[in-house]
């Protein structure tokens, strides 16, 4: 059963995080509350970011929301909008329904994508429903006439433009007033002014494009034309200073980008005439196609190299904001390849400000850590730190450690302990180059600083275990598995089980830990969790459906969340398509604040309903976690209408409870809490809506 052996000690080591982590957290993030209310307007977004980049390595993604939704809130231009309205739904992917479209919007204008490219700063809620739902009026009465056209045409040309052997008749006026090149041409002193035939035939310029530049001079529209045209418009444009003409073709052109295969049609043309709202549509359609459209090598040739960069910054798109987006999300997809170092690369060439060039620094040194080039990651955190990142020089211990220079590491984080004031982070650090006594005595000390670190816990476990001393690994891991559910504790306790053959322990946290991230890999990503699982159901009596439902009732009623998740996980394995067990697996999550996992396993529950009603509570409970409280009390209202039922009263009492109440509103919700009791239900909820859960209204 442990064909790959227990872990050890000598193999144990923390990652370097590749977020930015100030010393004094408390301070640098009430620093920056006091600069956002003191900043210009203009200002706002990026500090929002900067804030969002500090709090990344608290991994709590309500609270990463809500700094991206507001640096969304406060971002003028279009191109800020884009990648931030898009990094909004890349969050909250897993919160979407079966069907949904990346290019779909979610009714609200934070994550519209026609509300993106409109340019401007709308501070009004965060959660207010964007326009695009709305249908369109009919134009068809605004439509011209072809015979219209030809009218206009016959009845005011006082000048031709030659293309070959036609001639297309145009009014001087209206082309002179398309550019200042053309008015210098038509009515300045150049010969052209005096002739009422100009030769247009070397310029490369099609009958049929000549004639659409003269039907746009009259109607000021380009929305008759085809999209073939509009681009050799958009060309014309560009090349003779057609300012406004260039606008209407940008604006246009916009409209048809709806997918990867239009993006990569009309990105080329756009980057090309530095259309920029034709550019921030093809970049919302791959930004929101992310990660899928981060491994179609056509994409990243649009991103990776210098040669792009410089080519999207022609186009107003090329940002610290777009490459932060783009390499975390590579760093999650892969953080040793290629393509994740060019984007990497990219951030750091983009990087303006001190903290921005202290981030993209020391990123790169934690991918040539991973990619095992430690000369290379010594430099870039070294750079980081002369940037004012003190938590580089942890990288730059690591790095000259991986080389062979344990007591230079040692007396870096020596030096570092005794100049600042103490951080959990630095002693677990130094601990890597200690030995013995001392070696734990730092672990210890790191554990008392930041009892959240998960290292020290691990490698006091795993040290116990090379002693024989397993009961005693398992209770210390017990220590950190009690306040923070991680999928790698939950694998170092179920391989101790293993260890001393209590499978049925084994499979309760394998089963927890495949539950929070269902393709986990064990054993150093040499086994996966499912075939553990196979392994030890020969070793486990197996229950049937009923004794599963028989054992979670006692594991809920006393408490037991990480029995109660391995239970459901089990059940699921036999009915994938109830949607109840996804619900109740997320409620136990969200308990244990494993919010993300809560959520997908809360939109599976929605995707799975057989029933409408049944389908707006879950549907109500993602709106309500996602923020948007009026909207899942809609949802919660409509589902009692149709049914009523204990989890839509409770849905709609916990939503009201959410907010400031008096004491009218508070006895509201003890009627509905009441109300919820008297429905019929499973009994696993209503433990909830206990006498105390009553006594918080009183």
């Amino acid at each position: 059963m442990l064909p790959f052996g227990l872990p050890k000690t000598d193999h144990l080591e923390p990652t370097i995080e590749p977020h930015l982590k100030p010393i004094q957290l408390v301070e640098t993030l009430a620093d920056l509350y006091r600069r956002l209310g003191t900043c210009l307007e203009s200002e706002k977004s990026l500090i929002c970011i900067e804030q969002y980049s500090i709090l990344s390595s608290l991994r709590d993604p309500k609270l990463l929301r809500r700094c991206l939704r507001a640096a969304r809130q406060h971002a003028f231009d279009v191109h800020s909008k884009v990648v931030l309205s898009a990094l909004l739904r890349y969050e909250r992917r897993e919160d979407e329904h079966d069907g949904v479209s990346p290019m779909d919007c979610s009714s609200f204008i934070l994550e519209c994508p026609k509300a993106t490219l409109e340019s401007g700063c709308d501070l009004n809620s965060i959660y207010d429903h964007c326009k695009c739902y709305q249908e369109c009026t009919n134009s068809a009465d605004a439509q011209i006439s072809k015979e219209d056209e030809l009218l206009t045409l016959e009845e005011d040309s006082d000048i031709s433009f030659c293309v070959g052997n036609e001639e297309i008749d145009c009014v001087r006026s209206k082309i002179a007033a398309l550019s200042t090149p053309f008015k210098a041409m038509l009515c300045g002193s150049f010969i052209e002014s005096k002739r009422s035939k100009i030769d247009f035939s070397q310029n490369g310029i099609s009958v049929e494009l000549m004639k659409a530049v003269d039907l746009y001079s009259r109607t000021k529209r380009v929305d008759m034309f085809s999209p073939k045209i509009v681009l050799e418009l958009l060309s014309f444009a560009e090349r003779f200073c057609c300012e406004e003409m260039k606008s209407a073709c940008d604006i246009h052109l916009a409209t048809f980008v709806n997918c990867m295969e239009d993006v990569l049609v009309l990105i080329e043309y756009g980057l090309e005439d530095r259309a920029n709202v034709l550019v921030a549509s093809c970049l919302q359609v791959l930004l929101r196609e992310l990660p899928s459209s981060l491994h179609s090598p056509k994409v990243m040739r649009i991103f990776c190299s210098s040669e792009a960069r410089e080519r999207l910054a022609s186009a107003g798109h090329a940002s610290f904001l777009l490459y932060y987006f783009l390499s975390q999300v590579a760093m999650e997809e892969d953080k040793v390849s290629n393509t994740t170092v060019m984007l990497l690369e990219r951030l750091k060439e983009c990087a303006t400000l001190k903290w921005q060039k202290a981030l993209a620094l020391h990123q790169l040194g934690c991918v040539w850590l991973e990619r095992l080039e430690y000369k290379s990651a010594q430099c870039y955190f070294e750079a980081a730190t002369e940037a004012g990142h003190v938590y580089s020089l942890a990288g730059i211990a690591r790095s000259r450690y991986k080389q062979g220079h344990q007591h230079s590491a040692y007396k870096l984080m020596n030096t570092l302990i005794s100049e600042y004031k103490a951080v959990g982070w630095m002693y677990q650090e130094r601990s890597l180059y200690n030995t013995g006594e001392d070696k734990i005595a730092d672990l210890n000390t790191a554990t008392e600083l930041d009892p959240t670190l998960s290292f020290p816990y691990k490698y006091r476990a795993v040290s116990k275990a090379e002693k024989k001393q397993t009961k005693d690994a398992i209770s210390e891991i017990d220590r950190i598995i009690q306040f923070k559910l991680a999928p790698d504790c939950l694998e170092l306790r179920a391989w101790f089980f293993i260890a001393i053959e209590d499978y049925g322990s084994a499979l309760r946290d394998i089963r927890a830990m495949l539950t929070l991230e269902p393709s986990y890999k064990m054993f150093n990503v040499r086994l996966s969790g499912d075939d553990l699982i196979d392994l030890l159901n020969h070793k486990v009596q197996q229950g049937s459906q009923a004794d599963c439902w028989l054992q979670l009732y006692d594991q809920w009623s006393s408490i037991d969340d990480i029995g109660s998740l391995a239970i459901i996980h089990q059940m699921l394995v036999n009915d994938p398509w109830k949607s109840l067990l996804r619900f109740r697996q997320s409620l136990l999550l969200l308990r244990l604040n494993c919010k993300k996992a809560a959520m997908r396993c809360l939109q599976l529950a929605c995707n799975l309903s057989s029933s409408e009603h049944e389908k707006l509570i879950y549907e109500g409970w993602i709106l309500f976690d996602t923020g948007h409280r009026e909207e899942a009390l809609a949802k919660a209202e409509k589902s009692i209408l149709i049914q009523r039922s204990f989890e839509a009263f409770f849905l709609k009492a916990y939503t009201l409870s959410d907010s400031n109440l008096d004491p009218e509103s508070s006895s509201y919700v003890i009627e509905l809490l009441e109300e919820a009791i008297r429905c019929p239900s499973d009994g696993l909820r209503k433990g909830q809506v206990s006498v105390g859960t009553f006594f918080k209204y009183l």
